[in-house]
């Protein structure tokens, strides 16, 4: 899986949780630029991320995302440290 497919798959499940099929995510949006994306849905997106692609993030880590690409690279990184053991 490379990166541009994450952040596709990742834009997928914002649609879903946000229940807006308009939403196009870069790597450089935040929360700021994304309607209805607030705390309370934060932790819905998270946990459906987590969910689809069967991997779990630390506070810590979620905690530092910044913005999508953020999240997308620390997705990538696990899934390929998952396939490498």
């Amino acid at each position: 899986m490379d990166i541009k497919t994450v952040l596709s798959e990742v834009t997928s499940v914002f649609k879903d949780v946000l229940d807006n099929d308009d939403i196009e995510l870069q790597n450089e949006t935040t929360a700021n630029d994304v309607e209805d994306w607030d705390s309370l849905s934060h932790i819905q997106i998270i946990v459906a991320v987590e969910k689809h692609f069967n991997i779990r993030f630390t506070s810590g880590e979620i905690q530092k995302f910044k913005n999508v690409g953020e999240m997308c690279d620390a997705i990538l990184k696990k899934i390929q440290n998952t396939a490498a053991e």
